[in-house]
């Protein structure tokens, strides 16, 4: 059978690799101090946080481009406001106003009641039109206080997974920097983009719990790599191998992550943009301290292994247990020991059990059947999952679990749930109002309007200056009447006063009307509605609300995100194919992208989250990580001197099992806080990141090393 290898890249980069862990393990100290230098330099853009955040929900969690806010503008510039008379139904944005709803078992409007409402009851909920960017402002504040949790337990679990009886050979500081790898990298990125003016806004705040799994990640793949190395060998030699055999992977795997969100930035919404610029260049950074930083810990912690000293005390200690000593002694006072046969350090209990127990039952007959089935019923539940998932953000969604705000929206669903928005029609040509002709065109567009089904009304000035002629016996069919009595008309209904744009000669430049939309439809069916509506009327319409700025995300929010996601699989194709040397495998991975998402997407439904800017954000973050696990997992199965696929599989498991385990445990618990936090925004981050962390390990450890045993029956292609 034919081979097939693409290594032409892949085999330089480990040379480079391997050269480059020579270099650094000779010469810890420079790449242990130079990365705290510059992680401190860069740090010092923290002292511009203040002047950079930016939470603007309207600015952060619309589209830029919407048409709303084209249609904002022309409204705007066409119908003026007055300030000393306040008409919400024609405010042009959510203006400023406060208001209340008073509820009440008993009948609202008796004496009794009314003396209750004047007395402000309890049972009164409120709002202002800031309320929502207020409590939106305060989500950051509700996360500080989880992030000492989290890197509390990101430690105590990293030191607890690396913690070994061998007092030499444990990997306790390793573990500790590992941690504050991350911790510089969050620093540098975010210090850098506040340096470079970058706007901070909210939904920046849940990077470092992702960059803390990552670091650890790439930690655990690092450490397990120099524990297969000799320990007889020098410590430059040891980390030269490491880096050999781990860099490459993590290279793959930090390029996806990197490259995704980076795509993310073309997103129209500024929240996508801001996340995904802030978590790219902090990726980066975790990157080049894992490589830098981590290894000098890595270099300096093996110098200490080479001269069996004391983890902790380093002074040297025996690696055998003298005679007469207690066994607390050979507890805490021994250590150093190895494997006598292959001179690496002694296989972990973890370790052993993925190489003589869950590989060798993965890969049986019997055990792959199960797999196929298991992974069909997985397949078939997201994909109804994304049959059932629905578009758009909440806007109540923005503010804390315990606002006013959550109160008062739900009374106004409750109590006035029949009416949705009133929306402005705009007519924006000059028009004949006082020909019969064309009154029959506009008032057959206002017929179109009131016949969809979520239309309740028209509120219009002319209609209701058709009424008063008639009614005071006018005669306004030509021009000149028309303009002669419409002033005295607007004198006693002030309010139209706003409805009409008037050139300088006195003449109708553009109007507006309005009307009453109802809750029976969906506010993406409304507003496309009622726009589809405009354009097909004879007369030149525009319809507005300052909710449809809001709304103007369900337009884009779908097409967008399929669209970032197919350009990330592709990209994501690419490098594989350029660094994994097997076609097939990297074909493999790409699979594993795709499934990954289906399946986050699917029972993301399932779990009550809407697609919107703040799960898209999570969706463009799951393209580059879904690959993580399963480009470990191929690349140590390529990579295996086995000839037997089965054994190639158990090979990987063996090496990768245990590292990628840790990686996934220490990225859940470093996210698990935010499930108790008050913000929809950081359980949403949480929600997706438990979901592709979970399908990331059962694809990794269970769907690829299975499938990938499937390509022996086409030959030996490795």
């Amino acid at each position: 059978m034919a081979i097939l290898r693409t290594d032409c890249v892949e085999r330089p980069l480990r040379i480079c690799f391997e050269m480059m862990g020579h270099f650094i393990g000779s010469h810890p100290w420079w790449f242990l101090i130079a990365p705290l230098i510059f992680s401190t330099c860069l740090g010092s853009g923290f002292y511009l946080l203040q002047d950079r955040m930016s939470n603007d929900i309207e600015e952060q969690f619309t589209p830029f481009d919407g048409q709303a806010k084209l249609e904002k503008k022309y409204i705007q510039e066409t119908f003026t406001g007055n300030d000393s008379t306040f008409l919400r139904l024609r405010l042009s944005t959510d203006g400023n106003y406060a208001t209340l709803i008073a509820t009440n078992d008993r009948n609202i409007l008796t004496v009794e009641s009314l003396q209750d409402i004047l007395h402000l009851d309890f049972q009164v909920s409120y709002s202002t039109s800031m309320s929502m960017q207020w409590e939106f402002e305060k989500s950051p504040g509700s996360v500080i206080h989880l992030f000492s949790i989290t890197y509390a337990i990101a430690i105590t679990f990293s030191i607890i997974s690396c913690w070994s009886l061998d007092n030499v050979r444990t990997k306790v500081w390793v573990a500790a920097c590992g941690v504050l790898s991350t911790g510089l990298a969050v620093l540098s990125g975010f210090g850098l983009l506040l340096l470079l003016d970058q706007p901070f806004v909210m939904t920046v705040a849940s990077c470092p719990f992702m960059i803390l799994g990552i670091g650890l990640d790439d930690m655990f793949i690092m450490i397990s790599s120099w524990q297969r190395t000799s320990v007889l060998d020098s410590v430059p030699k040891r980390l030269a191998y490491t880096y050999k055999d781990a860099a490459v992977s993590i290279t793959i795997t930090t390029l996806t992550d990197a490259l995704a969100l980076f795509l993310g930035c073309s997103s129209p919404f500024g929240s996508v943009r801001s996340f995904c610029l802030y978590a790219g260049i902090s990726i980066c950074f975790c990157y080049l301290y894992s490589i830098t930083f981590l290894g000098a810990c890595m270099a300096l912690n093996g110098q200490r292994e080479a001269e069996n000293k004391h983890w902790f005390t380093c002074a040297n200690i025996p690696e055998d247990l003298p005679s007469r000593s207690s066994k607390a002694f050979g507890m805490c006072c021994v250590g150093g020991s190895y494997d006598r046969i292959t001179e690496e350090e002694e296989t972990g209990v973890v370790s052993h059990m993925f190489e003589r127990f869950y590989g060798p039952f993965l890969t049986h007959k019997s055990t792959k059947v199960c797999v196929f089935f298991l992974y069909a019923g997985y397949l078939a539940v997201s994909i109804f999952g994304c049959f059932n998932l629905n578009e758009g953000l909440d806007i109540r969604n923005l503010a804390l679990d315990d606002s006013y705000l959550i109160k008062y929206c739900n009374d106004q669903g409750q109590h006035f749930a029949e009416y949705s928005c009133n929306v402005m029609v705009a007519v924006k040509q000059p028009f004949a109002y006082w020909d019969t002709d064309e009154q029959k065109h506009l008032c057959s567009c206002i017929s179109h309007f009131e016949s969809l089904n979520f239309v309740n009304g028209t509120l219009a000035w002319f209609l209701s200056f058709v009424q008063y002629a008639n009614a005071s016996n006018l005669n306004i069919s030509s021009q000149e009447s028309f303009l002669t009595h419409l002033p005295d008309f607007l004198e006693l209904n002030a309010m139209f006063k706003h409805d009409i744009n008037f050139t300088a000669d006195t003449k109708i430049r553009a109007s507006r009307f309005f009307v009453q939309t109802l809750n029976n439809a969906s506010t993406k069916e409304m507003m496309i509605g009622l726009r589809k509506t405009a354009e097909e009327c004879q007369v030149d319409l525009l319809v507005y609300h300052p909710a449809f700025i809001y709304f103007d995300q369900y337009t884009v929010i779908m097409d967008n995100t399929i669209q970032t996601i197919m350009v990330a699989v592709m990209v994501m194709l690419v490098v594989s194919l350029i660094l994994i040397p097997s076609p097939l495998c990297s074909l493999w991975v790409a699979f594993a992208i795709c499934s990954v998402i289906v399946g986050v997407t699917g029972f993301m439904a399932l779990w009550g989250v809407n697609l919107d800017s703040i799960s898209m954000i999570n969706l463009v973050m799951c393209i580059g990580f879904s690959v993580d696990f399963s480009a470990h997992i191929s690349y140590s199965f390529v990579s295996s001197p086995k000839s037997d696929v089965n054994e190639k599989a158990i090979d990987a498991m063996a090496r990768l099992g245990y590292p990628i385990l840790q990686g996934a445990l220490s990225t859940i618990l470093g996210v698990l806080v935010l499930s108790m936090s008050g913000s929809y925004i950081f359980r949403t981050f949480f929600k997706i990141v438990f979901l592709l962390i979970t399908f990331g390990l059962l694809h990794g450890l269970v769907f690829i090393p299975v499938f990938l045993t499937l390509l022996g029956a086409f030959g030996k292609w490795f």
